[in-house]
């Protein structure tokens, strides 16, 4: 409920689309995050002495691929402070945003987005972690370029989705290694395989594509560079991006791993490397920000350096001080982002030039700004002291032989008076000196209260977790740490004072230092354009450099030679490939079949092909002279593929071949109808050139035929002693619950198959409709037909007839007989639905049964006709379809079963007696109702083009009759 219940929220919120109220959907939001805050809470007393709840749905255990989720100490210190964090992020964007904006779609994308991180928390199987993974890219994207009119917006949304997503597919085919390696994707059999693991010929690869992921998510060196431009993101969105969500899944999945990988050189110096690198640049580049956001985007950089750089060490002390400051930074990060937008909010602009003197104009903020600030800069007394100390003691120890762990505890010390230079900065130029001068907003004030309290909370845990952690922090820091680290947790202390140390003296010369670079360089951190030094290392135009290689140069050059806009050379690559995909496996496997003798042929069987062959021939002759031809003539090919299957014994396939067939001809044929006429003789016309190219076309169709056709052959001669077929045989009653196998295969055993393709047919339908409505009909194909025109003579002397009575005239007697037909073929359609468990049918033949009818009624009275007394909602057909297959599915698991496990039985029904039934039956129902929304829809997007016709027409002879 805990990772359902903001996707759920996020669904509501989604509906209250055409209201621009802030109140409703930031109230939806709230109570979502508070539920998950109080629902996790509960939890706590089954994780606090490193127990872990786990709660497993089966979906593919032959696969080992199942939905569990996983929670222990850490995970439930990480999801509370996504939960917490979330709440304060909700009320503090009730006032913030603006009802100007499509405000029920911002606070639906933060619910999915908080969904998406619990999802990473809880995840107890690397597929499913990697799903999550790939959900906040998605989330995070539309919430950065939430303001989509901006182009900053929308440049930083790209690139943010651009780097995560990219690092997000080396972490699923990292993950996918490393649970090969593990012998399963279960997080809790990878984590007790740290040796399997680490001794392995694949352990740098794997490590090096989970590395790749995470530093890409927590914009770790060289991947930096996305974070600061996703600063174009409404103010709320960056406090729980930079605090609580996205880029702490990066550092949250080291910490989660690292008991599987780390322990190793390469370990320490990758991690080590990026780590420091981002530590010691994120912190330099923020001193010389001129915007407030900026500075803190940096500094978030920085810290997630840090804490980067704390994990690459490996030991035990270490781990927990990246936890603790996982935290510690949460708390100020976010409250010093929501200052920052309550400061632009009031006065119009985050540009620290302009801004000065706001602490006699925001006496409360900028108080709480100052705490949040020192926090972030490591001053004592204050949580953010705490764990730098921490590091400091780390850095100081010796972890690995090498110079990065010589140059760690120096570099550590540069990045942290770095740190306390940019904070004072924040603090100095913001809220003192002289007041300002030309701001868009001239008087600037105090927020409401209740925008304010989310920061005056944060700050005041900054405080009493800096004062009293042991009793504030403590136990909930030692009940991640031991989920962890298991047995090798240490001993560690949060007190305030240690005395006179190391780790304290580095302390005090990091803010002498930072003090001294600001009092300094003061006047040329207010003036200065860039970075100095690091001015051309900009990642930004690195990456657009990259993207404008791969989509001008090798995109282009690749499109120059391969793409075209004819649809032929398309296909015709498609089928070429597909031959050598099916060739070459089965030559270099010296795949052979027993050879063709006379007693094999059946001249009745021999002698109907032969009819089958010379249609297909046909077809492919006609296909350039005449459409109907050739069209009736593949018809004709359909139907002898129809007879093979009922001569082979199979008439459920045969039925739904000859359903498929009805369909898509008459399909087809409304198609042709606006198609382009041909004109002159296209025999006189044939050059060389396109004698080749029909050659051509015609060599290959014929080696796919001729493939596929020997691959039947030799599949169904094919001596196995146990075949797949047999077990499908001998189980579909007694485990499917229905005689007819075919039926039996597509619900029960290969329902999930089914649920594709049915998925697949729902897209496609709507891809044909998209396309229809934009589709113009050829200009020699506007005219009406021959017989239409002729009855256009007629109308006009009656022009009080009924428009479908045109259609039912040229075609009377037909058109009569397809209207009664209507509750027959419906009739029919439930018979085959009915029986299709036991016998021939099921739901996609009584889809296409159904179909059929309404495709009757439409050929019958034209479009209007049918419309005005069939009210068929094909887009509600479609997803009702979609969700009685899918909750079938679903269903499943409320009984313990695995997704789309079916049940039969035999029930005793009054009058009739014992009936079978399965629930099968009801993901049938499901394909039923997809393949007569699917079906319908193509249908209508056909029919209307005769209506836009007209539309054409009437506008043509308005202008004609215009003087």
């Amino acid at each position: 409920m805990v990772v359902i219940l903001p996707f759920v929220g996020s669904l509501l919120t989604a509906f209250l689309l055409r209201t621009n109220s802030r109140l409703l959907p930031a109230s939806i939001a709230g109570f979502v995050a508070a539920t998950v805050v109080l629902m996790t809470a509960a939890l706590y007393p089954s994780v606090a002495n490193g127990g872990v709840v786990r709660f497993e749905i089966e979906w593919l255990p032959q696969l080992g691929v199942n939905l569990n989720l996983r929670v222990d100490g850490f995970a439930w210190l990480f999801a509370m402070l996504v939960g917490i964090i979330g709440v304060l992020v909700v009320l503090y964007a009730r006032y913030y945003m603006s009802e100007e904006g499509p405000v029920p779609r911002f606070f639906s994308f933060l619910l999915a987005f908080m969904g998406s991180m619990l999802g990473i928390v809880f995840s107890g199987n690397v597929i499913l972690l990697s799903v999550f993974w790939e959900l906040t890219s998605l989330t995070s994207f539309l919430l950065i370029s939430y303001w989509n009119q901006n182009p900053a917006a929308r440049d930083g949304a790209r690139m943010a989705l651009t780097v995560t997503a990219t690092g997000g597919f080396c972490l699923l085919v990292g993950l996918v290694i490393l649970g090969n390696i593990a012998g399963s994707y279960d997080l809790d059999v990878i984590l007790s395989s740290a040796e399997a693991i680490t001794a392995h010929p694949l352990y740098l690869t794997c490590l090096i594509l989970i590395l790749l992921g995470a530093f890409t998510k927590s914009a770790q060196f060289p991947f930096h560079f996305w974070l600061p431009n996703a600063m174009a993101a409404p103010t709320p969105v960056s406090a729980y991006l930079h605090s609580a969500t996205m880029v702490k899944a990066g550092v949250f999945l080291l910490a989660r791993l690292s008991p599987a990988l780390s322990g190793t050189y390469e370990w320490f110096m990758l991690v080590g490397l990026a780590g420091v690198s981002t530590l010691l640049l994120g912190s330099y580049f923020a001193m010389f920000q001129q915007d407030l956001k900026g500075l803190l985007a940096f500094s978030t950089i920085s810290h997630l350096g840090l804490i980067t750089t704390l994990l690459s060490l490996g030991s035990p002390v270490a781990t927990v001080a990246a936890i603790f400051h996982m935290v510690n930074h949460a708390t100020f990060k976010a409250s010093l982002f929501m200052a920052a937008g309550i400061i632009d909010h009031e006065t119009g602009t985050r540009d620290m030039r302009r801004l000065s003197g706001l602490l006699r104009y925001l006496p409360i903020t900028g108080r709480l700004a100052m705490v949040a600030s020192a926090a972030m800069a490591g001053v004592p007394l204050l949580n953010g002291f705490l764990s730098k100390e921490m590091f400091f003691a780390e850095a100081v120890e010796t972890h690995a032989n090498s110079w990065l762990d010589t140059a760690t505890p120096y570099l550590a010390v540069i990045a942290s008076a770095f740190s306390v230079a940019y904070s004072l900065r924040f603090i100095h130029s913001v809220f003192f000196g002289p007041p300002p001068m030309g701001l868009p907003n001239q008087a600037p004030q105090e927020p409401p209260h209740w925008m304010r309290f989310p920061i005056d909370f944060l700050v005041i845990a900054c405080l009493v977790v800096g004062i009293f952690p042991n009793f504030t922090i403590g136990p909930f820091l030692h009940a991640a740490a031991v989920s962890v680290l298991g047995q090798s947790t240490p001993q560690y202390s949060l007190s305030v004072w240690h005395g006179f140390n190391v780790p304290l003296l580095m302390s005090l010369v990091a803010m002498t230092t930072g003090c001294a670079i600001y009092v300094g360089f003061r006047s040329y951190f207010s003036r200065c354009e860039g970075t100095p030094v690091f001015r051309h290392l900009a990642g930004q135009r690195i990456f657009e450099r990259v993207l404008v290689t791969l989509s001008w140069r090798w995109a282009r050059s690749l499109e120059s030679r391969l793409g075209t806009r004819s649809l032929q050379p398309q296909l015709r690559w498609i089928t070429f490939l597909g031959f050598l995909a099916a060739f070459l496996p089965l030559y270099l496997a010296g795949f052979q079949s027993r050879m063709l003798s006379p007693s094999d042929l059946d001249a009745a069987f021999l002698g109907i092909w032969t009819i089958g062959c010379c249609l297909a021939i046909g077809t492919a002759y006609l296909a350039k002279y005449h459409r109907l031809a050739a069209l009736v003539m593949l018809g004709g090919v359909g139907l002898i593929v129809c007879i093979t299957f009922l001569w082979l014994s199979a008439p459920d396939l045969a039925l739904t071949q000859l359903l498929v067939e009805i369909v898509t001809t008459v399909l087809i044929l409304l198609g042709l109808r606006w198609l382009p006429k041909r004109v002159g003789d296209l025999k006189d016309e044939m050059t060389f050139r396109a004698r080749f190219r029909r050659f051509r076309d015609f060599v290959l169709a014929a080696a796919c035929g001729v493939g596929m056709a020997f691959i039947s052959y030799a599949v169904m001669t094919m001596t196995v002693p146990d075949t797949i077929a047999n077990f499908f045989l001998n189980n579909a009653y007694t485990q499917g619950g229905g005689r007819n196998v075919v039926n039996v295969i597509l619900v029960d055993f290969r329902g999930f198959d089914t649920l594709g393709e049915i998925t697949v047919l729902g897209i496609v339908a709507l891809t044909v409709y998209a396309l229809l409505r934009r589709f113009r009909p050829a200009p020699d194909s506007l005219a009406a037909p021959e017989q239409q025109q002729v009855q256009a003579l007629f109308d006009e002397q009656q022009p009080d007839r009924d428009a479908g009575d045109t259609v039912r005239d040229y075609l009377l007697v037909p058109s009569v007989i397809m209207q009664w037909l209507f509750p027959v073929v419906i009739t029919l359609a439930v018979y085959i639905f009915i029986r299709g468990h036991d016998l021939p049918g099921g739901g996609f033949s009584a889809g296409l049964t159904m179909s059929i009818a309404f495709l009757l009624q439409y050929l019958a009275g034209g479009t209007r006709w049918a419309e005005d007394r069939i009210r068929v909602l094909p887009l509600r057909w479609m997803a009702s379809g979609l969700i009685t297959a899918g909750g079938t599915g679903i269903g499943a698991w409320l009984f313990g079963y695995p997704f789309l496990t079916s049940h039969s039985r035999y029930l005793d029904l009054p009058l009739i007696g014992k009936v079978p039934a399965a629930t099968a039956m009801i993901f049938d129902l499901g394909v039923f109702l997809l393949v007569v929304g699917s079906t319908v829809l193509i249908l209508v997007a056909l029919a209307h083009q005769s209506i836009r016709i007209n539309r054409i027409r009437a506008m043509d002879e308005a202008k004609e009759g215009a003087p």
